[in-house]
């Protein structure tokens, strides 16, 4: 695999000139050109090999590493490179395999590890313990914490042991090694990955927490081995200490801190937390064994980093995060070199360290390869290459050593953006502070829009839809960069996305679906297709993240008020619903997710640009009703994503999270038909919150955990009518029609059969027609079935 030539390997490495050393968490393992991307999807589909898989892996990491290294970088992570998911790598690391893959207790291959991610693509007729149906199938994935990033959630049960069981963190801090650099391997800690999985094949009495005796030994091993490979430092993430902790999970810090203290003394380790403040764990965390703290200053607050500062005992050294290690803003040099000083105040040079807030995972690669974007607003931006530089900038300002030319730049960067036009509009800003109560309610309740939707769209029980999109093809790929590039025409690439958009809904109507949907052709995602056609957002071409294993986003940059221009999908709309008697689903993103999934201002509370997509997005409801669309869906995939960690900031998100929704969606009659779709979301603390939304239809995914999120609906009386996922998408496989039905019976224990929507878990973008075809098939069939057995239809 080509990899292009980057700027950071002209550079001469100097010698470090400065006191306050820098530390980096760890760093973006796609590839500035999604190297990784394509290497993994070549193997997968049998075009590439292992051999070249993995040879692309070492050159990633390579180019990492020797990127740090220019940038004077003192502490260089190591094992934050993975092929699928960090925390799949521990599951595999430590031997916990679920038992349904038939491991032999041998090292743990790639390929093993790719089959607990994506599942088996045969046996799905074969039993199996989990009742599914299913053989083979794939883990379940969540969101990591309150990000983008998805994980492979490990499994426990009463019998499961550990043991060391591959050799992928040894390996790659000797292969850094090797290349001259002796690097900070990183693990994410015991408690968090105990925290973060889940109990399976029954057990009410057991606890997964129980099973801290059995892997701290193994953690022992790993430090032991790294030791003795020559390791100096290791990194410990235990992130959940952002998290309301119960007294049960800090006793078990407590305990791994001990135990991770005894099995190799010399070997010292770094306690790294992110994604928000310590909180009422501050003297928890200050208090365990650790010889180092990270603390994120940027989530956090500079004022809790003081009193860290204060609190941490003098021989320990503190790591602090003073670069946004989530968004892609330019640093502000002036703020940040005083809340260094503030820190410093309370510890001597070499007990301070800085680095970004967190991982750089979730930035893009390099700002250098935009060279389309412009050059005023480029300016304002720093990517993780960038942010490398800004880390070393810090430490000479600290140390009283910047250039003062790098100084003055930053300042009239940041001023540029503050004062700058495209940033500000005087009419978006008179609308928000013209919103009334009543703007964000629906004219009347469910309980009396319900009959008349009922009256109006006259569909089956158990009515049967799909989430969105459908397959996007090579053809529609090639389509799309061959207009982008100018070498096909607007007129031509119309043809093309037309005719994709015919043939999908004939197909659905072949299969049987009761309500149909466009396919989304012409959109390349489902957030930036939105931005695109809104004013106050920029794009990127090469700004890619990672968010599960090969699927890469893109997001927008909210960099401005936010309006909408014209039109964006009525078209589509109109189009598609003139192809059928059927009804169409009007389809569009919602202000939460497009909050969520691009890259926000951090100049202006996110609820106010929530407040300002949602007014875009409910013109757009109010032209969709207008033309005739009697179903529109306002997807919220990640509502519960942007959940605070902490309970306290959690409660007052998710009042104006749910109000923003309501103000996107209320303007329309109440025969029109709201829908909305939810993914990886862990209910139970929300559900309120989802009846807040108000929407007529809710869509979930659930087949993947085999309805053990609707575990909540047990005590919770959900108003609307819900759609539980039973085919999962994110597998390549055809599940069975008995799969499916087992999945659509545990629904049933939670759902009334008259709110009950047959759908699968998510949009079938990144899936095949020919797994899509014959599983929407099965689908249906369900739903059929389920309609005899409540005697619904004559039999």
């Amino acid at each position: 695999m080509h990899f292009p030539k980057d700027r950071f390997f002209v550079r001469i490495i100097s010698m470090k000139n400065t006191l306050l050393r820098t530390h980096n968490l760890g760093y973006p393992r796609i590839g500035a050109k999604r190297e990784l991307k394509r290497a993994l999807e070549a193997y997968w589909s049998g075009s590439g090999t292992l051999e070249e898989l993995e040879a692309t892996g070492r050159e990633l990491r390579r180019i990492n590493w020797q990127k740090q290294l220019a940038a004077d970088i003192d502490w260089i992570p190591s094992n934050d490179f993975s092929y699928y998911d960090q925390m799949l790598d521990v599951t595999c690391l430590i031997g916990n395999i679920p038992e349904r893959f038939d491991w032999d207790g041998t090292d743990v291959s790639l390929e093993l590890a790719f089959r607990i991610a994506r599942g088996d693509q045969s046996d799905s007729e074969q039993p199996s313990d989990c009742g599914c149906g299913q053989h083979k199938v794939a883990s379940e994935m969540t969101k990591w914490f309150d990000t983008n990033y998805h994980y492979i959630v490990p499994e426990f049960h009463i019998g499961t042991e550990f043991k060391l069981s591959t050799d992928k963190i040894f390996n790659e801090f000797t292969e850094a090694l090797e290349l001259g650099i002796k690097t900070v391997p990183v693990l994410i800690g015991p408690v968090t990955y105990l925290t973060l999985g889940k109990v399976v094949g029954g057990g009410a009495d057991f606890d997964r927490f129980d099973l801290i005796d059995q892997l701290l030994p193994v953690y022992a091993e790993i430090l032991v081995k790294l030791h003795e490979l020559g390791a100096e430092w290791v990194q410990i993430d235990e992130p959940i200490l952002s998290t309301d902790l119960s007294d049960q999970q800090k006793g078990l810090l407590r305990k791994s801190g001990d135990a991770l203290h005894s099995a190799a003394p010399a070997l010292k380790r770094l306690l790294a937390n992110y994604y928000g403040g310590l909180g009422d764990n501050l003297e928890l965390a200050v208090g365990l064994p650790y010889d180092a703290l990270h603390i994120d200053a940027v989530r956090g607050s500079i004022d809790e980093a003081v009193d860290v500062a204060k609190a941490l005992p003098q021989e320990r050294i503190l790591s602090v995060g003073v670069i946004d290690g989530r968004n892609i803003w330019k640093n502000d040099y002036k703020k940040t070199a005083a809340n260094i000083d503030r820190i410093r105040q309370h510890t001597n040079s070499r007990q301070l360290v800085i680095s970004p807030s967190c991982s750089l995972q979730h930035v893009p690669v390099n700002l250098d390869v935009e060279d389309e974007l412009d050059v005023d607003f480029r300016n304002w931006l720093a990517f993780a290459d960038q942010k490398l530089i800004e880390l070393k900038d810090l430490a000479e300002l600290a140390d009283g050593k910047l250039d003062q030319y790098k100084y003055k730049a930053n300042i009239n960067a940041r001023m540029s953006r503050q004062g700058s036009q495209r940033v500000h509009n005087s009419t978006v800003q008179q609308r928000i502070q013209s919103l009334q109560p009543e703007d964000s309610h629906r004219r009347s309740l469910f309980s009396s829009r319900q009959p008349q939707q009922r009256a109006q769209l006259k569909l089956p029980e158990f009515p049967t839809t799909t989430i969105g999109s459908f397959p996007q093809t090579k053809s529609v790929r090639k389509a799309r960069s061959l207009h982008k590039r100018g070498e096909l025409s607007d007129e031509g690439y119309q043809l093309i996305l037309c005719s994709k958009t015919k043939v999908c809904i004939e197909t659905q109507e072949e299969i049987g679906l009761d309500v149909l949907v466009h396919g989304e052709f012409e959109r390349n995602d489902m957030v930036e297709y939105f931005g695109e056609q809104l004013d106050g957002f920029a794009f990127t071409r090469f700004g890619w993240v990672q968010s599960y294993g090969s699927r890469c986003v893109k997001p927008p940059v909210l960099f401005g008020d936010v309006s909408r221009p014209k039109s964006m999908t009525v078209e589509w709309a109109q189009y598609a619903q003139s192809l059928t008697e059927r009804y169409v689903k009007g389809m569009l993103t919602g202000p939460i997710t497009i909050l969520q999934w691009s890259f926000v201002r951090d100049d202006q509370p996110r609820k106010i640009s929530a407040q300002q997509i949602a007014l875009a997005i409910r013109d757009e409801v109010e032209d969709l009703e207008a033309a005739g669309i009697a179903i529109i869906q306002i997807d919220e995939a990640a509502f519960r994503e942007g959940l605070p960690l902490r309970d306290v900031e959690a409660r007052t998100y998710l009042k104006w999270a749910a109000e923003a929704f309501r103000l996107c969606a209320a303007g329309v009659k109440d025969e029109t038909q709201i829908h909305t779709h939810m993914c990886y979301s862990d209910f139970n603390e929300i559900l309120p919150s989802l009846a807040a939304m108000d929407a007529d239809v809710i869509t979930i995914e659930s087949a993947r955990s085999h309805m053990e999120l609707l575990e909540a609906f047990k005590t919770f009386e959900y108003p609307a009518e819900i759609g539980p996922g039973i085919y999962d998408i994110h597998s390549p496989r055809i599940p069975s029609a008995g799969e499916m039905e087992t999945l659509a019976a545990k629904a049933l224990e939670y759902i009334p059969p008259g709110n009950f929507w047959i759908n699968p878990d998510c949009g079938l973008k990144t899936r095949g027609w020919a797994e899509v075809r014959p599983s929407l098939e099965n689908m249906v069939a369900v739903a059929k079935s389920l309609r005899k057995s409540f005697c619904l239809v004559e039999a």
